[in-house]
């Protein structure tokens, strides 16, 4: 019975020591061996494998995907005018020599996702760098609007150059947003407000001297047309007199006593014109003389 025991101890120890002894790595991952907290190999082909059983080797991996550094809340960087811009840019990289990697990043004595951590924290600090350097050497209206492309490429040249160093490949470097900050958007705002006021004022000031213009030229206008009309009409009713008074000469030189009757009818017009009117004269005077009767005046 004690043989029995003993032969599934040794069993049991030995299945034991044969699955510690054992890692599978895949085709997405590296796997890094430890002895003793010591790096002693990098397996980067995909495949089963044998290691001596923990705590003497232990075995840690990496992802060889492409990983994806983003910033979802942005930094603010300051451009050659020192003006501050928010900008969110993302970063897409992968490991491409573990060792290295693990070596500057510390990560022989951290877990998995420790050493992961860390590399995403110097890779944001490389494009924090890069970023900070190619906008502090551009206008704003360079970076908001012409050349982010051009700043993209930069910063992905330069964190590529100093990527190397991590045993990291950088694939490409986008800006994603790029606005102003509060402050910067309230003072543009106070700027377009001040230039709009500017502007509408010199409009309303051009438009006034303007209609003042057309206003005095239609006065003009006007002053000159009455002038000519009534320099006309003065011309014509002057020919118009001359012309009456030729008529009334030549008809009333024809008969001399209907013109003098004429003449009567017209005074007696003009004197009774209202009916409260009153005048006094001598029956016989020469004022009466055709409320006599028909040839009174002959």
């Amino acid at each position: 019975m004690s043989r029995l025991v003993t032969l599934l101890a040794a069993v049991v120890v030995a299945l034991y020591l044969l699955t510690s002894s054992m890692f599978v790595v895949d085709q997405h991952r590296y796997a890094v061996v430890y002895a003793m907290g010591e790096l002693r190999d990098v397996i980067k082909e995909p495949g089963l494998y044998f290691k001596l059983p923990a705590p003497l080797q232990n075995v840690v991996y990496l992802d060889k995907r492409l990983q994806t550094l983003d910033t979802p809340d942005g930094e603010h960087f300051a451009t050659a005018e020192k003006k501050d811009l928010h900008v969110d840019a993302f970063v897409k990289w992968k490991i491409v020599e573990p060792r290295q990697y693990l070596i500057q990043t510390a990560g022989a004595a951290s877990a998995n996702e420790r050493g992961a951590e860390r590399g995403a924290a110097r890779m944001t600090q490389l494009v924090r760098g890069a970023l900070d350097a190619e906008i502090g050497k551009r206008e704003v209206r360079d970076v908001v609007a012409g050349q982010r492309g051009d700043i993209g490429a930069a910063v992905r040249q330069r964190v590529a150059q100093d990527a190397r160093t991590l045993g990291v490949e950088v694939v490409d470097v986008r800006l994603k947003r790029v606005e102003f900050t509060d402050q910067a958007n309230n003072g543009i705002i106070e700027r377009m407000k001040a230039d709009r006021t500017r502007m509408a004022a010199e409009l309303r000031a051009t438009g006034t001297a303007e209609a003042d213009q057309i206003r005095g030229d239609a006065e003009r206008q006007r002053s000159v047309i009455l002038a000519e009309g009534q320099r006309d009409a003065e011309i014509v009713r002057g020919e118009g007199d001359a012309k009456a008074a030729q008529i009334y000469t030549a008809s009333f030189g024809k008969n001399p006593e209907f013109y003098r009757f004429y003449r009567s009818m017209e005074a007696y017009k003009a004197t009774f014109k209202g009916k409260s009117d009153i005048l006094v004269l001598d029956s016989n005077s020469e004022f009466f003389k055709y409320f006599k009767g028909p040839g009174a005046g002959k």
